[in-house]
């Protein structure tokens, strides 16, 4: 493992208990929160924003994943999809926050629920999808219960680990500039992307984006309690008349494209705002994937599920630890191998519940921007997503283009990680600039992850280096170079 040379910022350990400062309750003592600097109101606005900012979930999940047709012709019903992505979240979420302590909320990861949709339901059944989901899961569990994931997360080097927090901030603020439609793909070739519509910002949606990520912005600057929050909900009270008296709609009606409507969800008082959940996904799960496509396709799906799973955790959990300041100089934190394994029960109950597999979601350090540093945010935002269960027209409420603001500010908060990289050694430059860049060009953290591993192993070998690498990173690397490589490995193995 690399260290940084003596002109590089030292990073500082996890917080450690003041030894004057008592724990004020069993309930205090629990979840550790004075013990790291917090307090009960604090937690529970933090756990508020991260549920405010996630709630996009139970709308966007059943989007996604209704989209699919299965080999057999069937779709998976919205309103079920929505019962049951609100209700892992919620289970999954308050089960992380009791067990580790720790303020990173789940849902189902975006990544996983999109390949499902795409690429796997177009070849098996959704029962026999979410099979796969379940046994990607069983497969984290375990290597996290025998602690090879624990290894694997400590032979990545600081630097790489570093560079995921940054990669991640960027791809957060990523994430909001695109839902915000500050960022458009311009269907070029070059540019591909390109500023709001035609090259300027001329939707309302857009520019209540804007409004909210400055408040935001000059909220936090201020170390105003709650800035965050407010400005959340100043964004949505602000879009809900805006939309009361212009009645912009919403961007896609059917094959309709209005490009000044909202993006996912329109701000307005829904008429009914209970509605009663249906769980009737729960348990629809079947194995026969193996049987309808082969062993080998079937485990080739697994093991991209396992890949995208494993890594894009790992790396969301790194760059979370390091924002609330729970990592140590090493980028461990508290009740790591219990996080590790939770993490896979995760995958294992999303795809019991058809919801796709459940993960820690970045989204989480919204809250830890608010202060949010324990498990009773978890808990909080956990029960939060268990009512949403039975108000979601009230959760729609809040549009994507406010919640992107949040998205943007954490992103640049995650950001100012880049200062402890050490930037002096090309070896270690060219590696980490791969890492931070790949993830938010590709949408995707586990290539990011990818890119970084591969290119350290090779350019810090060729440098003299090798023997720096531990052999775990040199198979974990060649694992992602199969990854990479998967297309045309299974059209082979299709062949």
């Amino acid at each position: 493992m690399s260290t940084a040379p003596s002109t590089t910022p030292e990073i500082p350990d996890a917080a450690e208990p003041d030894g004057n400062v008592q724990p004020k309750s069993g309930f205090d003592r629990f979840f550790e929160i004075t013990r790291r600097g917090s307090t009960v109101g604090t937690e529970v606005r933090g756990g508020v924003v991260t549920f405010v900012t996630m709630a996009y979930i139970v709308i966007l999940n059943p989007i996604i994943l209704s989209s699919g047709v299965d080999v057999d012709g069937n779709r998976l019903g919205f309103s079920e999809v929505a019962a049951v992505t609100a209700l892992t979240a919620g289970v999954m979420t308050v089960l992380f926050g009791l067990v580790t302590r720790l303020p990173f909320a789940f849902a189902a990861g975006l990544g996983i629920n999109s390949f499902l949709a795409v690429a796997v339901v177009g070849q098996v059944t959704w029962p026999e999808a979410m099979g796969l989901v379940v046994i990607n899961g069983l497969i984290i569990v375990l290597l996290a219960a025998t602690g090879l994931r624990r290894m694997i997360f400590d032979a990545v080097p600081i630097q790489l680990k570093l560079a995921i927090t940054v990669g991640i901030g960027l791809f957060i603020a990523f994430i909001g500039f695109v839902d915000a439609g500050f960022v458009t793909a311009t269907s070029l070739s070059s540019p591909p992307v390109g500023l709001g519509v035609d090259g300027s910002v001329a939707t309302v949606p857009t520019l209540i984006f804007v409004f909210t990520l400055l408040l935001t912005g000059i909220l936090v600057a201020r170390k105003v309690k709650g800035g965050i929050l407010i400005g959340l909900v100043s964004g949505t009270v602000i879009a809900v008349v805006v939309e009361a008296i212009w009645n912009l709609g919403p961007k896609f009606d059917g094959d309709a494209v209005n490009p000044g409507g909202w993006g996912l969800s329109v701000p307005e008082l829904p008429s009914s705002l209970v509605s009663l959940p249906d769980l009737s996904l729960i348990g629809q799960v079947s194995f026969g994937s193996f049987e309808r496509i082969g062993v080998l396709a079937a485990l080739m799906l697994v093991f991209t599920l396992v890949f995208t799973n494993f890594f894009d955790a790992m790396g969301t959990m790194t760059g979370l630890s390091k924002e609330a300041g729970l990592a140590d100089a090493k980028g461990d934190f508290p009740r790591i191998k219990s996080a590790l394994i939770v993490e896979g029960v995760g995958a294992v109950a999303g795809g019991f519940t058809s919801s796709s597999s459940n993960t820690v979601f970045i989204e989480s350090g919204s809250g830890i921007g608010e202060g949010a540093r324990t498990g009773f945010a978890n808990v909080v935002t956990g029960v939060l997503f268990l009512v949403a269960m039975f108000f979601t027209p009230l959760v729609s409420i809040v549009p994507t283009e406010v919640a992107a603001a949040a998205l943007v500010i954490v992103g640049a908060l995650m950001m100012s990680q880049i200062r402890f990289i050490d930037f002096s050694d090309f070896s270690i430059v060219l590696p980490v600039f791969l890492a931070i860049t790949v993830m938010p060009l590709t949408y995707s953290i586990a290539n990011g992850i990818g890119a970084g591993f591969v290119t350290w192993v090779v350019v810090r070998s060729l440098s003299g280096k090798a023997r720096e690498i531990s052999l775990l990173l040199w198979i974990v690397a060649a694992g992602f170079v199969l990854y990479f490589a998967r297309g045309p490995l299974e059209a082979l193995l299709a062949g």
